[in-house]
């Protein structure tokens, strides 16, 4: 039962990956803010966008942050059979994701996760010896807590929209037509109105943990449930949470009508979809659809990290001035069938390259800096009691 569970998590997080990327598709297109100021758009690429808006974006990173939790606890129980103390692991672990999401977003991209990744793992350090409950009640009033914090007017004053609106004019002109360096230039020091203050800076690196918090907090639960350890016992959990699909969907569209419960609709029924699609995947988990695609899924889950940095290699290369230069010009419903496309390509990619090697390349460097050997594996101690 054991291997059912790691490869339905390994499957959850391919699957989340396939998701992240047509989220991600749009600001690879459109950029970080230009895609929330789309116009004359075609009806199709209107559908398209709604569909994005509503299904994917916000939703499928928040499935890999509750899988991201679910496999720190894995990973500290693996470490704790081996030599007792998981702290400094732990620590050099979190070290690594920022070390890599800096990178990232440094030379490649603005859209990087993993730095937020590496210090929330920070944060979660002293919730890792707490009791199941104990963590889910803190997810409960943690993700209260958030969704409140965000009410209030959408809207923003003319004068910020309009700063806003140059902003975006700017970039769009850097990101098709400028070099490597005019765009890593542009990255580096164009700041996006309201985000030049060191101060805002500042309290927003202390507050976005939290916004992360529940999810990760609710992975880290059930994994210590053994939650899809015995899946074809847990169905009726699977059935009651699948309800919050089509809560999570009314609420993210109920959104759109502007008031000041939208970004509270948008933002909790963002995370409710999250929570209701794992529990709907594991519902058809052992059905025939699913047992042809998850192999698929699954490889893309084992080199997520390999994968994830994969996505923005091609996709800077693809629509950036110094690459193809397609930038905005495959339309919403062209950069969804673009992003098929290479998801599937990495599909094919993945189940090819783990039949000769058993980890991704950044999976490995990864894992060497976690455990601190060169091999990758873990050094057993004696054994004493656990931290």
């Amino acid at each position: 039962m054991t291997t059912n569970r790691v490869t339905f998590i390994d499957t959850m997080r391919g699957f989340s990956l396939f998701g992240i990327l047509m989220a991600n598709l749009l600001i690879f297109q459109f950029g970080m803010y230009g895609k929330d100021e789309l116009e004359n758009l075609t009806s199709l690429d209107n559908g398209a966008l709604y569909f994005v808006k509503v299904f994917i974006e916000g939703s499928f990173m928040p499935i890999f942050t509750i899988l991201f939790g679910f496999s720190l606890i894995k990973l500290i129980e693996s470490i704790r059979k081996r030599k007792n103390k998981s702290r400094w692991s732990i620590l050099r672990r979190a070290t690594g994701l920022i070390a890599i999401g800096w990178l990232h977003a440094k030379f490649l991209w603005d859209g990087d996760i993993l730095v937020s990744y590496g210090c929330m793992t920070l944060f979660l350090i002293p919730f890792i010896n707490r009791k199941p409950k104990t963590l889910f009640i803190w997810a409960g009033i943690l993700f209260l807590l958030t969704t409140a914090l965000t009410f209030g007017p959408t809207g923003e004053s003319k004068k910020a929209q309009k700063e806003m609106d140059t902003y975006i004019d700017k970039a769009n002109d850097i990101y098709v037509n400028g070099s490597y360096l005019d765009i890593y230039n542009f990255r580096s020091d164009s700041l996006p109105p309201g985000m030049d203050d060191p101060f805002i800076l500042f309290i927003m690196l202390i507050i976005a943990p939290i916004f992360y918090a529940p999810l990760f907090l609710l992975g880290m639960g059930f994994a210590k449930k053994q939650a899809f350890v015995n899946m074809e016992h847990e169905k009726k959990w699977y059935w009651i949470g699948s309800i919050l699909v089509p809560v999570g969907l009314a609420c993210k569209s109920i959104s759109f009508i502007e008031s000041n419960f939208s970004n509270i609709l948008m933002m909790g029924g963002s995370q409710l979809l999250a929570i209701g699609y794992v529990c709907l995947a594991a519902l058809l988990f052992k059905t025939g659809p699913a047992k042809l695609l998850s192999p698929a899924f699954e490889s893309v889950g084992k080199l997520s990290l390999t994968n994830y940095l994969m996505q923005t290699i091609i996709c800077t290369t693809v629509f950036y001035g110094y690459g193809l230069g397609l930038y905005g010009k495959l339309g919403v419903f062209g950069g969804i069938l673009f992003g098929i496309g290479v998801y599937s390509l990495q599909c094919v990619l993945s189940i090819a390259y783990l039949k000769k090697f058993k980890r991704g390349p950044f999976e490995t460097v990864l894992r060497i800096w976690t455990n601190w050997s060169l091999n990758g594996q873990i050094k057993e101690k004696g054994r004493t009691t656990h931290e």
